[in-house]
């Protein structure tokens, strides 16, 4: 006998998941809007002419890369209290977590932006008299920008995905509320096609939209940064 599928007990707390994709939003949100500036200034930073900055922060770049993230949660969440005092609920260890792991991804993208703007363009600002500052704000990043849109979006896409470990700190984003309500009603089977049918919706036209931008900069000839 074939399994009897019914949606209805869980489209009956269906606000529940909704709920829960709000958070996962918040989280993803937040993340973004803390880690973009904070992986702009450590790309500046990584590609500084003093060697000691440069390799102190490629470090701290790759350790946040590197590590997983599940730890890094734990560890903002577990253990950063132990040790300072700060309280630090689900939501902030959550922000603070994929804040610092994301700005670790931009400024990679950031940093590859950057560096595959012609050399030429560098020596024009110098010879009209721009800072390095000046040069990198008003002819270098509106360059690279372009080249990093698809990098960036990919990297929403991901961050999103990588939420879902925020349900094992009890923050209740849409796996969390998932979990509570596959073991009330006994049907983990409907209520995970369903959440799986919200990150599509979410997603995919994200997926759409980074494909029709690098097809865009294929046609103008621009690369792009992965």
């Amino acid at each position: 006998m074939g399994y009897v599928w019914e949606f209805g007990v869980v489209f009956n707390q269906l606000d529940l998941l909704l709920a829960g994709l709000l958070n996962t939003l918040k989280i993803t949100g937040g993340a973004l809007l803390f880690g973009i500036p904070l992986g702009l200034l450590a790309a500046i930073l990584r590609l500084s002419t003093y060697k000691w900055l440069r390799v102190s922060v490629g470090v701290l770049i790759e350790f946040f890369r590197t590590t997983p993230p599940i730890v890094q949660l734990f560890w903002f969440f577990f253990a950063l209290p132990m040790l300072s005092g700060i309280e630090m609920d689900p939501f902030r260890a959550s922000l603070v977590t994929f804040s610092i792991q994301s700005s670790a991804f931009f400024a990679e993208v950031f940093r590859g932006g950057i560096v595959s703007i012609e050399s030429g363009q560098w020596e024009a600002a110098r010879a009209i008299g721009m800072s390095y500052l000046e040069s990198m704000r008003r002819i270098i990043l509106p360059q690279a920008v372009k080249r990093m849109i698809p990098a960036f979006l990919e990297r929403v896409i991901e961050l999103m995905k990588t939420t879902t470990l925020v349900a094992t700190v009890s923050y209740a984003d849409l796996l969390y509320q998932a979990n509570n309500i596959a073991q009330s009603t006994y049907r983990p089977l409907e209520v995970f096609t369903v959440v799986a049918g919200l990150y599509f919706i979410v997603l995919f036209p994200t997926s759409l939209l980074v494909k029709h931008i690098e097809r865009q900069l294929g046609k103008t000839g621009e690369g792009t940064v992965h």
